[in-house]
């Protein structure tokens, strides 16, 4: 079936041409014997040659050889390849086992279709070696006016241009035999250029009256041939002709095939969008392959990264690789590509007709790098990551380039609850600390998983995907409801209703300090039935802070946390708790890791409720402890904040002074400490467990008549053991004296 073409414009730009290649480029057969040199394995290109058989292939099928990263595929001859680096060394490669010799200086690979040279430009010798009989030509050249000058080399010849007074000659210089005159070659001529074609003829390149012309030369006659003007970019096989227009144009590249004997011009279907860079373009046989030059250094993805194909005859279109630094052509009639195919990696490819009318793709030699993304180093969390003390993990992964839009998602197994951290800068070292306050909402306790995903910054391969999963560890806080390691405060309306908000720790800037994390979450109705609501810690056994509830008739009711923010049904734990005027729980006073309880009657004695971690029977029957109580008006279990044998306890007095009650590991405790007075400001005191993350439980202290709550820190000494208070940034907890926070 014939193309159609879309636009007018493009049938006569293919029509204007058609009858100028048919007059000026005559046909070729190419008769070059089948490829010689071993040939190696490798996975075909997609959509290329998916009805191939490999094992049918008459070349013997070996590992790829090696193919030095960073360099540049410069040729591709017989028995091997040409690669150049940028600090101007070049190498010959065999395609056997991949040995070689390096070279200094401008070096040219030219081939026949049995033979390769190597071509040295001297300043004042060009040099041509024979691979296969190691024979050598020296051609003299100068800069003199009448010297000799180089214009090239192609199959195995050698080139130099003379200005004579009739004009540019351009001679041809082969082994034993004397340097013969190219005709045809214009006598204005000037920057003559002789490059390969085919193994028959030679591409000739030249500037007339300040434009650029090119045409072919018979190897063998020593004839030059004009090509079509206003052709650009050609590339020249036995049967075809293939060039391009500007890719930079609203409408992009466009690429054409002329078939040699009849002159008929074929447009490839390249899609018509503007190129990001310079279109290549080759020939194998009935096909014309295109693609944008540059490989992986592209910052964007493109239609043209890919390198296409495109049957002239049967209109077939394929991918052939998922990109392309640079062609060659070789003396049989393939193409060398240095480039990459997602799952086979970066390497030289060579490409081939084959009998039925579609191509082969073999990866000859590999550079061991993948063509898509893939993550080459990473930090990412253990199986179990203990956040106690430090809160925080840093994944950081390095990836093999860079990515658009890196993104890391965390997911709690639990909660379903989902957070992500994204990165818009392109990178390919993607990096963020899980744990700070960007993240403060998604901390809870638990298993996780967790995702990165990143597309190619180039948009070559597919997008990178690293996963993996971990479980969070810490320590039950008495005050922490939703499982994520900071404090959450409790409040009750005036209508009984119960809300939560959750805390963090700002650890820097002006608004240092405790801060809310999000909007205040509801918890349910009905609460107004107590008089007295303790946060527990974990009494119940689940891991999560539990609360124990007085009602007004006495009975102390267990609400076991879910770690979700919420908590289960009540269960009735005790009855008589109306003879008590203060309440406290959360802390381990006897040493045996379960959280106890305390509680003040209104005569004054102490009474130790010692915990079971059993959620329907949460304490052994109450022991006395000391008397004289009544001084106080309010009474915290704080836990171990001074480094003693187990919890300890701050009481203040009607005064307002506070004082420390070290604990001795038996339920009892030391003598009082007097930590220091002021301390009326303030209605309830929270043990608020480790609430700046540093491994030390603290104490916070909610406000009267508009004074504003505080965080005091605690130092670990028992002598000083808060530090100075600091202002909590809490506003949606009222200060209502109508209202309760606990």
């Amino acid at each position: 079936m014939p193309v159609l073409l879309a636009r007018s414009t493009r049938r006569r730009l293919a029509g204007a041409v058609t009858t100028v290649l048919a007059v000026t480029l005559g046909a070729t057969a190419l008769t070059a014997p089948a490829y010689a040199a071993p040939l190696t394995s490798g996975a075909l290109a997609a959509g290329t040659t998916a009805d191939a058989n490999p094992a049918a292939d008459p070349d013997p099928i070996t590992d790829p050889i090696a193919y030095p990263v960073g360099s540049r595929l410069v040729g591709a001859g017989v028995s091997g390849f040409l690669t150049t680096t940028n600090d101007n060394v070049t190498t010959f490669r065999r395609y056997t086992d991949g040995s070689g010799q390096a070279y200094d200086g401008a070096v040219y690979l030219r081939s026949t279709a049995t033979t390769d040279f190597l071509v040295f430009r001297g300043s004042r010798t060009i040099t041509q070696r024979n691979l296969r009989t190691n024979g050598v030509l020296d051609v003299a050249v100068g800069t003199l006016p009448g010297d000799a000058k180089w214009a090239g080399a192609a199959a195995d010849a050698v080139f130099t241009t003379v200005t004579t007074e009739a004009g540019t000659v351009l001679r041809k210089h082969v082994d034993d035999v004397p340097a013969v005159t190219v005709t045809g070659l214009p006598a204005d001529a000037s920057m003559v250029m002789v490059t390969p074609a085919t193994p028959e003829h030679a591409k000739v390149s030249f500037t007339q009256n300040g434009l650029g012309k090119w045409g072919l030369l018979d190897l063998a006659t020593g004839v030059f041939t004009p090509g079509a003007a206003g052709i650009h970019g050609q590339v020249v096989s036995a049967t075809h002709l293939a060039w391009m227009t500007d890719s930079t144009t609203d409408q992009g590249p466009r690429v054409f095939v002329a078939d040699r004997a009849t002159g008929t011009v074929v447009e490839a279907p390249v899609p018509a969008v503007p190129s990001l860079g310079n279109l290549q373009v080759g020939l194998v046989g009935d096909w014309v392959l295109w693609g944008q030059k540059g490989g992986m250094g592209f910052t964007q993805p493109s239609v043209h990264h890919a390198i296409t194909a495109y049957n002239v005859t049967t209109k077939a279109t394929v991918k052939v690789l998922d990109h392309a630094y640079e062609f060659t052509s070789a003396p049989d009639g393939s193409l060398y590509a240095r480039g990459g195919l997602v799952g086979q990696g970066e390497g030289m490819y060579r490409v081939a007709a084959t009998g039925d009318g579609s191509l082969k793709t073999v990866q000859v030699a590999a550079t061991g790098e993948p063509t898509e993304v893939i993550v080459r180093d990473s930090t990412v969390p253990p199986a179990v990551l203990d956040f106690d003390p430090a809160g925080a993990f840093t994944f950081s992964w390095t990836l093999s380039r860079a990515v658009r839009n890196p993104k890391l998602t965390l997911r709690h197994v639990r909660t379903g609850k989902i957070s992500s951290s994204s990165w818009t800068p392109s990178t390919s070292t993607p990096t963020v600390t899980w744990g700070d306050d960007n993240w403060e909402e998604n901390r809870a306790n638990g298993d996780y998983t967790w995702e990165l995903t990143g597309e190619a910054a180039n948009g070559i391969g597919p997008a990178v995907t690293a996963r993996g999963s971990f479980t969070l560890v810490r320590k039950a806080q008495p005050h922490d409801f939703n499982d994520n390691g900071s404090p959450d405060l409790l409040h009750r309306d005036s209508a009984g209703r119960l809300w939560r908000t959750d805390l963090y720790y700002r650890p820097i800037d002006s608004w240092r300090g405790v801060h809310e994390a999000s909007e205040k979450a509801y918890i349910g109705s009905g609460w107004g039935v107590y008089d007295r609501i303790e946060a527990a810690g974990n009494l119940g056994g689940t891991q999560v802070g539990d609360l124990l509830a007085r009602d007004k008739s006495g009975v102390l009711w267990l609400y076991q946390g879910k770690g979700t923010g919420n908590f289960a049904a009540r269960v009735q734990v005790g009855g008589g708790w109306q003879a008590y005027d203060k309440i406290t729980a959360g802390s381990d006073l006897t040493g045996d890791g379960r959280v106890d309880a305390l509680a003040t009657d209104r005569s004054g004695v102490l009474w130790l409720y010692a915990g079971t971690g059993n959620a329907t029977k949460p304490f052994l029957p109450r022991k006395k402890i000391g008397t004289g109580w009544g001084v106080h008006n309010d009474i915290t279990a704080v836990g171990n904040i001074a480094g003693g044998a187990a919890g300890d306890l701050v009481a203040r007095d009607k005064d307002g002074v506070l004082w420390l009650y070290l604990g001795k590991g038996d339920g009892t405790f030391a003598p009082r400490t007097k930590i220091g007075g002021g301390w009326d400001a303030f209605r309830p005191l929270i043990a608020s467990g480790d609430a700046d993350g540093d491994g030390r439980l603290d104490l916070m202290g909610l406000g009267v008549s508009h004074q504003s709550p505080k965080l005091y820190k605690s130092t670990g000494d028992w002598k000083a053991p808060f530090r100075a208070g600091e202002v909590m940034y809490v506003e949606q907890v009222t200060t209502n004296s109508s209202d309760f926070v606990f």
